[in-house]
């Protein structure tokens, strides 16, 4: 190597100061960069005639200007990278070369007109196209409903899992997201007043697990603008470091079967709980940790302690839901037969289950993989970087069809997405093809895979056998840099 810088630098100190006529150099940054096998010498600026005597002593002079242009060429090219640039970097993995190509800024105006495009294109098709969702979703409470007196049946709990599932997955998730607010703004679907405010709206527009003032804070505010980042409280791959030996493998199969109340239900109320001390401008309990996941076990063992008592969670999160849910829903079966009760409450348990794994595998997937990155520091919303990461550490799913996408809960378009959290799932179809072109004019890489193969890579990360890709922190654009303080995160949190 060094044999190559030396040999380089005598060659190129020989066009700079050919003829033995030493001409100091010009700044590094007006250097042409070089990469091996070639270089651009920059421009010859004077030229002197040499005499016999000075000939013999002119590789000196040429030694010492190559030298210098040398090391000021490979500092330049050694510094960090800034969005835009069009970076060479011999470091880089070969997984990750593209960035070092990526002009960002061009891509992030290409994603974001198209994202207003899609917007301002939004109107009374996208709101027949959510009644046409919500009507499915009802057909499938309708058939469960009805049929699950019959004793425990596959018929009963798929449909009552799928009522479950889309309830949260496509009605209550796009709209708390505000998808319909500009076409509907005053109507029942929109996030101003949808699930929120009292238990009978809860109960009315989307019953589950979850606390949607909650979820809102968890999901909308912290996932969203954080994704990827330590700060993310749905970060797999840190989450999953709390599994020791045989935990690893065994604990993701056991939170299939019951992670929305175990997990989500009290680890998106705690982010809400720790959201209103910050807007209140309190501390924290000492030595609690707000961005490690609070389970429903970690609860009981006191790890809530002056955040929330376990009676509170009970009471205004997962008590009034499980209560509803299999006791007063399926009563006036008891009044008919008691054995028409107790057909009803199993087959709600086992849709129950079959709902939190089916969530699973269409939720979880979303972000993790050894495709997928993580990054070291905050972004700047609707900044070139923040729709390079809604990309880069997202993945879909097989896309189409309104069946399909139905039985995905359409979070097999959650790249587009995360490009823009609030429109209609109809603009997600209509914008998916679109955003996959930029991508790859840009060289971007957009991971769109089965969703059971991203159920194995998601896997294989809960199990720590294999690592997300981390995004190299010298090529961040620092525009786009935003350090989450206190006062940023009471202002998401608001």
């Amino acid at each position: 190597m060094a044999q190559k810088v030396v040999l380089s630098a005598f060659v190129l100190g020989r066009v700079w100061a050919q003829d033995a006529a030493f001409v100091v150099p010009q700044r590094a940054d007006t250097i042409s960069s070089f990469s091996p096998g070639s270089f651009v010498a920059p421009p010859v600026v004077q030229r002197q005639a040499e005499s016999p005597s000075s000939r013999s002593f002119a590789w000196a002079p040429a030694l010492t200007a190559g030298l210098l242009a040398t090391l000021a060429t490979r500092s330049r090219q050694s510094r960090r990278a800034r969005g835009g640039e069009q970076v060479q970097r011999m470091t880089l993995e070969a997984c990750d070369e593209w960035i070092g190509k990526l002009n960002l800024d061009a891509f992030g105006k290409e994603v974001h007109e198209l994202g207003r495009r899609l917007k301002a294109e939004q109107g009374e098709e996208d709101q027949k196209h959510l009644r046409k969702m919500i009507f499915w979703s009802r057909l499938c409470a309708a058939v469960g409903l009805g049929t699950m007196w019959l004793g425990p049946n596959p018929l009963s709990v798929i449909a009552l899992s799928l009522w479950t599932h889309s309830a949260w997955t496509m009605i209550g998730h796009h709209v708390c997201h505000g998808g319909y607010n500009r076409t509907a703004p005053s109507g029942r679907y929109s996030s101003r007043g949808f699930a929120i405010g009292s238990l009978g709206r809860r109960i009315v527009d989307w019953f589950d697990w979850m606390l949607p003032e909650a979820w809102s804070v968890e999901h909308n505010n912290l996932h969203h603008y954080r994704l990827g980042e330590d700060s993310d409280p749905d970060l797999l791959e840190r989450n999953a470091e709390t599994w020791k030996g045989n935990e690893k493998y065994t604990m993701p199969f056991v939170s299939m079967l019951l992670w929305k109340w175990a997990y989500y239900a009290p680890n998106t109320y705690k982010e809400m709980k720790v959201a209103e001390l910050r807007r209140q401008g309190k501390p924290l309990p000492d030595g609690f940790d707000p961005q490690a996941p609070l389970t429903l076990s970690n609860l009981a063992a006191g790890k809530g302690k002056g955040i929330f008592s376990v009676w509170e969670f009970v009471r205004r999160v997962i008590g009034p839901y499980f209560l509803a849910r299999f006791f007063l829903l399926p009563l006036p079966l008891a009044l008919v037969n008691p054995a028409f009760f107790a057909s009803a409450v199993v087959n709600l348990a086992l849709a129950d289950v079959l709902s939190n794994i089916h969530g699973f595998i269409v939720i979880v997937t979303n972000h993790a993989g050894s495709d997928l990155y993580r990054f070291q520091v905050g972004c700047k919303p609707k900044s070139p970087t923040f729709y390079l990461r809604a990309v880069t550490s997202s993945a879909n799913f097989d896309t189409g069809s309104d069946l399909n996408d139905f039985m995905h809960g359409w979070l097999n378009y959650q790249i587009e997405h995360h490009c823009w959290p609030d429109l209609s799932m109809r603009a997600y179809q209509k914008g998916q093809p679109e955003l996959r072109a930029i991508c790859e004019k840009y060289g971007v890489p957009y991971v769109q895979e089965n969703v059971f193969v991203r159920l194995k890579k998601t896997m294989d990360i809960a199990m720590g056998l294999t690592n997300m890709r981390r995004y190299p922190r010298e090529l961040e654009s620092e525009k786009d840099i935003m350090v989450w303080s206190e006062e940023r995160a009471r202002v998401a949190a608001a």
